[in-house]
């Protein structure tokens, strides 16, 4: 006879050890596996002081190489946020300053009762086979029969008591195009992306998924390595290969821990069949866990693509030029997203798109705000039309307000919803931490970026907002370690390189900085942030002449396009000419510049803080200064 942990109560909540469950009001309430387990230690030690340091042995082990401090700040935010706790006036977990956590609410506690060990019993270690059924109808596509094993996996779960797999966690790996057809590449993407954010929506509190992202294409790093990357519990690993006329799939879904192959199929498809791809996927997923959704989510499964082939297929190829953030490929991603749209007018993921495509265009691609923000706002109020419980369609409202219309508090409830709709999308936690960021709010931008990164360890815009993110908090080092890492994991993604170049240009390290920008100029298509840090660098270090000369080669670029007037503003700030300064943010205002979003935070504003005119302008803004 042996004794297991039991029931705590506090609250509204039940914490069941034995189960590894928390409950709020008798109902389940999701909390990964680090917040629980300091969950139950905090419990377990209430009234008393727990430092980080036992934290970090607790959950971290004592030989650990990770960001553990950031660990510990994300993990006690999502047990507050779950316990619905605040900080400031805490009702179960009060911070110790410098010291660590108590937890103080009352606790009332069930004896444990007895295990009896009863003779020989069936071993719960891998679940049944999984044989889902191939038809060759055209509309059955290699991600239904996916996610119909994985959806099978979580039935296991439920029924081998919840307990073995209290929470199953799993990475689509990149379809791997096995022919020599570049133009299948934005295929190969779009249906890695498109897999992700359907099993995402299956079953929140059971099913996470993790890296949707194509940073592992040609990867020869094991099923082991990767899964341990990604803390995983499961990989679908896909391949797609062109043979004569049609298209052969073969899927796996491989568990992790022991390698595996769970399930596999391999099937051919007309290339031109790819129509009810997520439709029928979704709808087949909520057929076998209907008894867990809702008739609304079921029908907004259903809803979540479109009707039209053709539209789909340009959906598609939009969603690859987009992901390359330039220019030309912004350009080419709202052809396609218009060719989608005029193919199926409620096409709410193809106006999503396009709002963000137009909105971003105007920091990642130097295109006027005025011109492109009536775009991104018609587009964005059309996918909400279409379908407002597409957490892309809330992400592109949020992503307006916020970066167009600086109304940043309707931006934070939009992005909020989007988590809500789809809690496995890292740029939703990137973007809404990077916007917390600018006003100032740190700590819990540093622990959204942290949830990003966990979700998508191995995307560059995640390592590279990070890296905004802790330049903006003044913490250099990890700025440099972030930026670093978004180029180690993409040499050619000018952002990295950017936010690489300003963190060594703020701490002296000018060689580096100008090595930096200059191949964020190099990969950018022409961005002007590359140019204007380099302007401030080289006025910072003295060297006036070629200041200006940088000045008059962006003044006479804006003779020909479109030059953000904060580019001018911060060479001149180098320069520390305070009237031009001035007078061209009152231009950057007038013309809506979206790049006054980095006023309230930037270091390298900080000598014009104390400046009335620079206070006004904020105010002017509707933004709040860093104190």
């Amino acid at each position: 006879m042996s004794t297991v942990p039991g029931t705590f109560r506090f609250g509204d909540f039940e914490l069941d050890v034995a189960s590894y469950e928390l409950r709020r009001l008798g109902r389940p309430v999701k909390l990964e596996r680090q917040p629980m387990d300091l969950l139950i230690l905090l419990v377990e030690r209430r009234r008393q002081l727990v430092s980080r340091a036992e934290i970090i042995d607790r959950l971290w082990g004592k030989d650990v190489f990770v960001d553990v401090e950031t660990g510990v700040n994300t993990a006690i935010s999502k047990i507050r946020q779950v316990l619905r706790d605040s900080t400031e006036a805490p009702t179960f977990v009060e911070t110790v300053p410098g010291k660590g956590y108590r937890f103080i609410a009352a606790v009332e506690t069930d004896e444990p009762p007895p295990v009896l060990q009863a003779g020989p019993q069936r071993p719960i270690d891998s679940p049944p086979a999984l044989r889902p059924t191939v038809s060759n109808h055209a509309g059955r596509a290699v991600a239904l029969v996916t996610v119909a094993a994985v959806v099978g996996l979580i039935a296991w779960t439920r029924l081998s008591g919840g307990s073995a797999v209290a929470h199953v966690t799993l990475a689509v790996l990149p379809f791997e195009n096995l022919g020599s057809d570049p133009e299948r590449e934005y295929l190969a993407k779009g249906l890695t992306d498109e897999t992700s954010a359907s099993l995402a929506q299956i079953d929140p509190e059971r099913l996470s998924v993790k890296g949707r992202t194509t940073r592992y294409k040609g990867s020869t790093k094991t099923v082991a390595e990767i899964g341990q990357e990604l803390s995983v519990d499961y990989l679908v690993e896909s391949s797609m290969r062109a043979e004569g006329g049609r298209l052969r799939i073969t899927s796996k879904l491989i568990r992790v821990r022991d390698q595996e192959h769970v399930w596999s199929q391999s099937f051919e498809r007309e290339p031109t069949s790819l129509l009810g791809l997520q439709q029928e996927l979704s709808t087949a997923i909520a057929e076998q866990v209907r008894l867990r959704l809702s008739p609304d989510r079921v029908s907004g499964f259903g809803r979540r693509q479109t009707q039209n082939a053709d539209a789909y297929d340009a959906y598609l190829r939009g969603r690859y030029f987009e992901s390359r953030r330039m220019p030309s490929t912004n350009v080419r991603a709202i052809e396609q997203y218009k060719h989608a749209i005029a193919l199926d007018p409620d096409y709410a993921l193809a106006w999503s798109s396009l709002s963000f495509t137009y909105a971003s265009s105007a920091i990642n691609g130097d295109t006027r705000p005025l011109e492109v923000g009536p775009l991104a706002r018609d587009a964005a109020a059309r996918a909400i039309r279409a379908n407002p419980n597409l957490a892309e369609s809330q992400f592109a409202v949020g992503y307006v307000h916020w970066l167009l219309d600086w109304d940043w508090t309707a931006a934070e409830a939009a992005f909020r919803l989007a988590i809500r709709l789809d809690p496995s999308d890292a740029a939703e936690y990137g973007t809404l931490g990077h916007a917390l960021s600018q006003a100032g709010r740190q700590t819990e931008a540093e622990s959204l970026m942290s949830r990003a990164r966990e979700l998508e360890p191995l995307e560059p815009l995640g390592a590279a907002l990070s890296a905004q993110v802790a330049f903006q908090a003044r913490h250099y080092p990890a700025a440099i370690e972030f930026a670093r890492r978004a180029v180690l994991i993409d040499s050619a993604f000018w952002i990295g390189h950017v936010q690489l170049g300003q963190v060594y240009a703020q701490t002296g390290e000018t060689d580096l900085a100008l090595a930096a920008l200059r191949d964020a100029a190099r990969f950018s298509g022409g961005n002007s942030k590359a140019a204007s840090i380099v302007g401030y660098l080289l006025a910072k270090t003295g060297k006036t002449s070629e200041a200006r000369e940088v000045l008059r080669k962006l003044e006479a670029d804006s003779l020909e396009r479109y030059v953000p007037p904060y580019a001018m503003a911060l060479v001149h700030a180098g320069l520390g000419e305070r009237d031009a300064v001035f007078e061209w943010l009152d231009k950057a205002f007038g013309a809506r510049d979206v790049h006054l979003i980095y006023l309230p935070v930037d270091p390298k504003w900080d000598p014009y803080r104390s400046d009335a005119r620079f206070t006004a302008l904020l105010a002017r803004c509707g933004f709040v200064q860093r104190s």
